[in-house]
């Protein structure tokens, strides 16, 4: 007779092991969610008077960055970085302002899928560069960064250009109830249509073993080149819907627009709980981390304090979470 104690285990499908295994999966961002309501909370006790407006002002000023956000996401999660990520944005922005000026909505929602074709050509140029030359990533996509920059200048060499009044409803208005604007949904169904269908098959689930480890992922028959292609294809695809965004915010294109969202996408990524080695993270932590970036700056300005402090606080932000990721893969790996 056996001496050893069983211990009987709950099945996989109860309801508490289903509970404790999305927490194990989703901690980071559910905490980095934690940290948005807790913003959200501060501003509505330090505004004058916190109303939907502020709510609307918040995902105007996030939505741009949250885009270049899941953009630079994807590129990291195969282990890379994109550097090119404002100036594609700028060079998107641009087109679409120049092009959709003087035209109604129809016009417009047809130049939007124009330049949504336009950002994954960039990206897919943009990877074929990276995996052909064998330069690391980070010194490709800058210098076709300057490119894509200048090519901006050529389209716009200064502020101009338009776009319809509906379609800057598509950011700035709140169709279904006011503390729910357009600009959420919009992310909601990019993330739904574009990253939610690929994530669950072959394909993004290549983007993820490629970034976890490349010989592994070879071995295992993933075709690495082309899945690292594909990153770029997508980072491009978010990258011209951030351009969009940023003509639909400022209702004008500027081919200096994204200068701030290259760097600042970095940052929001790490934040999110994407690991800069590759392999693990989502899209939702980077787009909650763009909103408090956002946010946190909003609070300081309330505060009375200096906007140039919200860098301080990125770089802040960035620190402690990567120090929190180390200690937790220590944790893991004892």
């Amino acid at each position: 007779m056996s001496t050893a104690t069983e211990v009987a285990l709950p099945p996989s499908g109860e309801p508490g092991v289903k509970l404790r295994r999305f927490v194990s999966r989703q901690g980071w961002t559910l905490g980095v969610l934690a940290i948005l309501i807790a913003l959200l909370i501060v501003e509505a006790n330090v505004a004058p008077n916190f109303t939907s407006f502020d709510v609307q002002s918040l995902v105007i000023a996030g939505m741009p960055l949250a885009f270049a956000a899941m953009a630079q996401a994807v590129v990291v999660i195969s282990r890379g970085v994109d550097l090119s990520v404002g100036s594609v944005m700028a060079l998107t922005n641009v087109i679409a302002a120049r092009l959709m000026e003087g035209h109604g909505m129809g016009a417009a929602l047809a130049i939007s899928l124009l330049v949504l074709v336009i950002g994954m050509v960039i990206g897919t140029l943009t990877g074929v560069a990276v995996v052909t030359t064998g330069v690391p990533d980070i010194i490709v996509t800058l210098a076709l960064g300057f490119v894509w920059a200048g090519v901006a200048l050529i389209v716009l060499p200064t502020p101009g250009g338009g776009s319809p009044a509906d379609y800057q409803t598509l950011s700035s208005g709140s169709s279904i109830w006011e503390w729910t604007p357009n600009g959420l949904l919009v992310l909601a169904g990019a993330y739904l249509l574009i990253w939610l269908p690929l994530r669950s098959r072959r394909l993004g689930l290549a983007i993820y073993a490629v970034g976890s480890d490349r010989d592994a992922a070879y071995l295992s028959g993933v075709r690495v080149d082309r899945t690292r292609i594909l990153a770029y294809t997508v980072g491009g695809l978010f990258a011209a819907l951030g351009g969009l965004a940023l003509t639909s915010t400022t209702s004008i294109g500027s081919p200096l627009s994204g200068d701030f969202y290259t760097l600042t996408s970095v940052a929001a990524v790490v934040i999110g709980g994407v690991s800069l080695a590759g392999g693990t993270g989502g899209l939702v932590g980077p787009v909650l981390a763009a909103f408090i970036l956002s946010a946190a700056v909003t609070v300081l300005t309330f505060l009375g304090a200096d906007a140039n402090y919200g860098q301080v606080i990125q770089g802040a932000l960035i620190v402690a979470m990567v120090m929190i990721g180390g200690l937790l893969l220590r944790r893991r790996a004892a």
